[in-house]
């Protein structure tokens, strides 16, 4: 049987694998629209997901896809990649030092980290809200929780 200890610090290194993985998709994916250009991006999209390519199943997710590459061609991308690569970078780095238990000084920036992705969060969710991005907010504050109780473990 795992004790409460060892259950807390096994969620811990699993979300913070989880966390550096989003990290690498989301700079996979800035630098995907970054290099295509979001009209490219759009038109491949636009192609993908032609109503003969797939059976019917899942039309809402392939409209949103589809609308989703379509904002993005007429809005332009520039915010969207900055985002997306600087949001990426520091996740996948935060991951990384979290994991190879970096030192005990990476805890306050991590916490720093965290926080700021959650007020940035909240502060879009005022603005306009999305059941999805409720639910990364609450995964990184599922995170923070799981950094502090780290973080307030004496040092090996």
């Amino acid at each position: 049987m795992i004790s409460g200890r060892r259950l807390a610090h096994l969620a811990y290194v699993v979300t913070i694998a989880i966390k550096g993985l989003d990290g690498g998709l989301e700079t996979l994916g800035g630098l995907v629209i970054w290099i295509t250009g979001p009209q490219r991006l759009y038109r491949w999209v636009f192609r993908i997901t032609a109503p003969e390519l797939y059976n019917g199943d899942h039309v809402r997710a392939v409209e949103a896809v589809r609308r989703g590459a379509q904002h993005l061609a007429v809005t332009g991308a520039h915010f969207v990649v900055f985002y997306l690569l600087v949001h990426g970078v520091l996740k996948m780095a935060l991951a990384l030092v979290l994991l190879r238990g970096g030192g005990r000084w990476i805890y306050p920036v991590g916490t720093a980290i965290l926080v700021g992705f959650i007020i940035f969060m909240a502060h879009r969710l005022t603005e306009q809200w999305s059941n999805w991005l409720l639910g990364f907010a609450l995964f990184d504050a599922m995170t923070l929780a799981l950094v502090l109780n780290e973080w307030r473990k004496p040092a090996r």
